[in-house]
């Protein structure tokens, strides 16, 4: 069962008289058969509940810097005509009982919480955005991770790991950006793939005629999950994990990294879709940098003099990881150069940095 959380601001040039205006309100609640609990904030305005029927619930205070916020929480089926009509009668009175001292008035759509299909999700920044979500696609946990792909109105489906949004149906831009963005020629080059297993990356540069890509991507039940729900992004492609020119192995990317280095094997490009740019700016504090580095390392080593390598970055709005990780570009086991993208990826709805990376 689910809670519809709605939220109403008053925002004042100057502290309200908290007597009349909780005068002014009670009588609202009194027609709503809402029943008050005044609390105790030792100073710090007035606080009041209202608990009514079927279960709702309203949080009134009014602030001593000069504020007033009302909370209303429901249960999703309640009707919510009445529910409008209570928000517009205590929005309307106290406009009135505040008038001459109101600087803005917030009224945001009812959040939706404890809901079966969850519709909010951070972005890389710390933001709250709300998807169009309408249904869960697919719902599994593998032995590395929680899979979701879900259904999104606008954005077609949404692949989810762990909770983190990592592409779209909609999300081309993504894909073209990680791969240099049309300014590279793929034909009769080798490829490595490191991740990828909703089948984006593959499907679009077997399109540009490479002599043989190899994808290496951990958890089969991605691929399973991408291949059934994902077919918009990834086509055909992860119906077989070998094609004429391509092969797609389901391993941990570091050993057959450090296998392709002892070998001496060397490729055109790599293109790293695995983990974003860490949002700590700590590396010795976070094994996730450690990681980073480590595929950085491995993926220069086994690139070939004139190749390149591509990466996302992380939302262009934490500059300060970006920085670090720019930073660690400068501690491989060889000189590098390298120059980035700020793309906008649709369901991400933040700016993506990527990068390109290449021997000096």
């Amino acid at each position: 069962m689910a809670l519809r959380h709605y939220t109403l601001d008053f925002n004042l040039s100057a502290a309200a008289d908290s007597p009349s205006t909780v005068r002014g309100l009670q009588s609202i609640f009194q027609e709503h058969e809402m029943t008050e609990t005044v609390h105790d904030t030792e100073g710090h305005g007035y606080l009041a509940t209202f608990v009514g029927k079927k279960g709702r619930f309203v949080i009134l205070r009014v602030h001593s810097h000069g504020l007033v916020t009302i909370d209303l929480q429901c249960y999703e089926e309640d009707n919510i005509a009445q529910l409008d009509n209570l928000l517009n009668a205590l929005e309307k009175k106290l406009k009135t009982l505040l008038q001459g001292n109101i600087t803005r008035i917030k009224r945001l759509p009812a959040l939706i919480r404890g809901a079966q299909v969850d519709r909010y999700w951070p972005t890389a920044d710390g933001r709250m955005v709300e998807y169009d979500i309408d249904r869960v696609v697919y719902d599994e946990d593998s032995a590395y991770q929680n899979i979701k792909i879900l259904h999104s109105q606008q954005f077609g489906n949404i692949l989810v790991l762990n909770g983190d949004v990592n592409l779209a149906e909609s999300d081309l831009a993504y894909t073209q950006a990680i791969m240099g963005s049309g300014q590279e020629n793929y034909a009769g080059k080798e490829v490595l793939i490191l991740g990828g297993g909703d089948g984006g990356i593959l499907a679009e540069v077997v399109k540009l005629k490479p002599k043989m890509i190899t994808m290496v991507e951990i958890d089969q039940m991605v691929i399973d999950g991408c291949r059934t729900h994902m077919r918009k992004t990834c086509g055909n492609i992860l119906d077989n994990l070998q094609g004429e020119c391509y092969q797609i192995l389901v391993e941990d990317c570091v050993p057959v990294l450090k296998k392709y280095v002892q070998e001496g094997r060397t490729f055109d490009y790599v293109i790293n879709d695995l983990t974003a740019v860490p949002i700590s700016t700590a590396p010795e504090e976070d094994s996730t940098w450690e990681f980073l580095r480590l595929i950085l390392d491995l993926s220069i080593k086994v690139l070939r003099p004139s190749g390149k390598y591509f990466t996302q970055g992380n939302c262009a709005n934490l500059t300060e990881a970006l920085s670090q990780y720019e930073e660690q570009l400068g501690r491989l086991s060889c000189p590098v150069d390298f120059s980035k993208e700020v793309v906008c990826v649709p369901s991400y709805m933040e700016l993506w940095v990527f990068y390109t990376v290449w021997k000096k």
